[in-house]
């Protein structure tokens, strides 16, 4: 062993961090753990809002309780153990082990995790109302934010925004001000008690603007009836200010990490990995993307090779003749069908529900076209590479299909390939 290897210690707290950050990328432990967790805080919910029907917790106490006895324990758990694998995440990478602790106890995720089991440890030595309990304890509902991408992603819009979300609200608190000063002056005379000052008229404007009207207030003069009329249709411009703000950000977000992840694999391929940035991304430009489920046939052993795949989501199986190689997400296939008219070497299925960027050949070549200087740089990094030429193994396809077959082995990273057997 290396004097720089890490302690057995220091690698059981890097897999605890894995298997609880991670999110259950390429591992199937991380992805039962993660998929536990969610099933019980959405367990533990809905055991609190049933709970709360007196029916419903007379007849089912004993398993409500049980599902909270439960769901304390492994959130108290998984709190301990986030505390103490804290050194290994990456925000906190830098800090001593002290420090980063500290610093994810007071994180808002953190929080929330707390917050998630303290009602009760507080319901035990009874230092709170229960009404603040059961407030907390629907709380841990958040702690799905961890688990959901789509849910972190809303925050970071949230977080993003926030000035111009907070303007428009400083924007709308304006707009009810001035319509119930409105309606206060010339609603006054009429009706002393629903208008009788400019915080009592507030109630009026903020269910008109909202366009909910109760109808418990309603304006009695024609000039109070123009003001509605105006607050209503206000009311529409204003409540569409943040929710256009928020979703033309979020749809923003999720454009940029996809762009992200998609250049990444892009330009982690050999044929691509040299390009500058515009090439890539006028490449970028000809994926088209295509969802499959779990077992799906990708390509077929012994058919012409068009495309070839980058693996967005999911894991697919290379059917090699010394057994089946796993590519995830991140990685990809079939690249030399680009350049020459080969036949498939091997089958690839969906092992997962995946989806894929397809880059095809003859998009290829019309951007080759377009830009020869490109094409011909592809064409050089191409014929550089060996695994162009594999060497031919039994009960492979016929020695020329082998020669220009697109699977080979060097596509492949070695880590994938499962050991033999036999090996020593």
């Amino acid at each position: 062993m290396r004097d720089d290897a890490p302690s057995p210690l220091i690698r059981l707290r890097r897999r605890v961090h894995f298997l609880l950050d991670s999110g259950g990328v390429g591992d199937r432990a991380a992805r039962n753990v993660h998929g536990g967790l969610v099933a019980l805080v959405i367990l533990s919910v809905a055991a609190v809002i049933l709970e709360s029907d007196p029916d419903h917790a007379a007849r089912y106490g004993a398993i409500f309780r049980a599902v909270e006895y439960v769901a304390i324990a492994a959130f108290s758990v998984e709190y301990a153990l986030r505390i103490w694998s804290a050194p290994d995440h990456t925000l906190y990478a830098a800090m001593r082990p002290a420090q980063a602790r500290l610093a994810f106890v007071v994180s808002a995720s953190a929080i929330i995790d707390l917050v998630a089991i303290l009602p009760f440890y507080l319901s035990v030595v009874g230092a709170a109302d229960l009404r603040i309990l059961l407030f907390l304890r629907l709380a841990r509902f958040f702690k799905l934010a961890r688990y959901s991408p789509g849910i972190r992603s809303i925050f970071a819009v949230l977080e993003t925004e926030r000035k111009a979300l907070a303007a428009s609200g400083i924007v709308l608190f304006g707009v009810v001000l001035f319509m119930a000063t409105a309606m206060h002056v010339v609603e006054h005379d009429a009706q002393p008690e629903a208008f009788r000052s400019i915080p009592a008229s507030m109630w009026w404007a903020i269910q008109t603007i909202a366009t909910v009207g109760y109808g418990d207030v309603v304006p009695h003069t024609a000039a109070g009836r123009v003001i509605a009329a105006i607050s209503m249709v206000m009311g529409f411009v204003m409540l569409g200010l943040p929710v256009g703000i928020v979703a033309t950000a979020f749809a923003e977000e999720i454009h940029r990490r996809e762009f992200v992840v998609t250049w990444s694999m892009v330009a982690k391929a050999p044929l691509f990995s040299t390009l500058d940035a515009s090439a890539i991304a006028e490449i970028m430009r000809y994926l088209r993307a295509q969802s499959l489920p779990a077992g799906a046939l990708i390509v077929r052993r012994g058919e012409p090779a068009h495309s070839m795949y980058f693996i967005a989501a999911g894991e697919v199986e290379v059917e090699l003749p010394d057994g089946p190689v796993r590519l995830g997400e991140g990685q990809f296939f079939g690249e030399i069908a680009l350049l020459r008219k080969t036949r498939r070497t091997a089958n690839v299925r969906a092992a997962t529900p995946t989806k894929l960027l397809i880059l095809d050949a003859f998009d290829l070549h019309v951007f080759t076209q377009r830009n020869p200087e490109i094409g011909r740089h592809i064409e050089a990094v191409a014929a550089k590479r060996s695994e162009f030429r594999p060497a031919i193994r039994e009960g492979d396809l016929r020695e020329g299909d082998l020669r220009e077959g697109d699977l080979i082995e060097a596509e492949i990273d070695p880590r994938d390939i499962p050991p033999r057997a036999d090996a020593p």
